[in-house]
């Protein structure tokens, strides 16, 4: 095989705010291929400075691996991924770019969308949110407005969180999820998911942080909402700790090291009732792409990124109020306007 790769750096349509103010205007991503003859397999990891990943460090990873990346005798894209972990394995963001790229070229060899592959049917298709990030409430209901969705995704953890939603519900009938990115205590998660629920929120992610098992544990049991892991379900080890603790897990490609991890991570959840949600570091469509062959396994799905993106590289994916769906070619299904 013949890897290249490329940074791209897009501009989101708003600067994008999370919890413990963590902003950002752009989204740097490392875009990788892989060749084998006349195929080309595509791959995305968007890097995130609070996992330490940057695009430099993932293509210094490349350039010390890259004759060993390349040498490997391809067969199926789980021996390569499990080549790839343990010659990468301090860094799951690029095993992922290249576990996802592995899977595109290894469906246009079957000449099979991947969801074909895996043996599932384009039905019960979850519904894609739209994310709100931290803002002046003035500013989410314009942004809100402005989008018009049957989901929204709101980001909180700050002072004004009740007074957000309640301003946003006056706007809206539309469903609300909200993501704490771990920023909440016990006790203020205790207070603020009754009334979270009243104004129709759905589902709570992440409230607590990582670590908080012990308080994770009293808050399962108190919650009226259901609450889903994120930051503290990362590995696939991370998915059986969740049981008794969250309702459900939230995967993210790039952390759990790429779709071959994935498959088996929602094959423990269901084992393990756990529901099960796929979110989006807000890759642009090459990366939410991959997202969109796992929708007939998933019960949500946050795939919102070419949404937040002003820009894009990639064709492939359509979102219709919120239905996604992905053009029925082999592999990803995504077509690159230049590489």
């Amino acid at each position: 095989m013949k890897l290249h790769y490329k940074k791209t750096e897009l501009p989101f349509e708003y600067p994008f705010t999370i919890s413990g103010g963590r902003t950002k205007t752009h989204q740097p991503s490392l875009i990788v291929a892989l060749q084998l003859g006349n195929l080309i397999g595509y791959g995305e990891a968007p890097a995130i400075t609070y996992y330490n990943i940057t695009v430099e460090q993932m293509i210094e990873d490349i350039e010390k691996k890259k004759p060993m990346i390349e040498k490997f005798a391809f067969t199926t894209p789980d021996r390569y991924w499990h080549y790839l972990h343990h010659l990468i394995p301090n860094n799951p963001f690029l095993v992922c770019a290249l576990d996802m790229a592995t899977w595109d070229l290894f469906g246009k060899m079957r000449n099979q969308p991947l969801y074909k592959l895996w043996n599932t049917t384009w039905e019960n298709i979850p519904v894609c949110d739209y994310t709100l990030g931290i803002d002046s409430i003035d500013k989410m209901i314009e942004k809100m407005q402005r989008k018009p969705w049957p989901v929204y995704k709101i980001k909180v953890g700050t002072d004004n969180d009740i007074a957000t939603i309640e301003a946003l519900r006056k706007h809206t009938d539309a469903a609300f999820r909200v993501d704490a990115n771990a920023g909440w205590q016990l006790n203020e998660a205790l207070e603020k998911i009754p009334v979270l629920k009243e104004l129709g929120v759905e589902l709570v992610e992440q409230p607590l942080a990582k670590e908080a098992w012990d308080d994770m544990k009293i808050l399962y049991e108190q919650s009226p909402l259901p609450l889903l892991a994120d930051e503290s379900c990362v590995f696939e080890n991370d998915v059986e700790k969740c049981v008794g603790h969250f309702h459900g897990i939230n995967i993210k490609l790039v952390k759990c090291s790429g779709i071959t991890p994935a498959l088996r991570m929602i094959e423990k959840a269901r084992q393990l009732n756990l529901k099960i949600m796929m979110g989006s570091m807000n890759e642009c469509t090459v990366g939410s792409a991959a997202i969109a062959q796992f929708l007939p396994q998933l019960d949500y799905v946050d795939m919102d990124g070419p949404l937040l993106l002003k820009e894009d590289i990639a064709t492939g994916l359509t979102y219709n109020n919120g239905i996604v769906t992905v053009a029925d070619e082999p592999g990803l299904g995504i077509r690159l306007d230049q590489f």
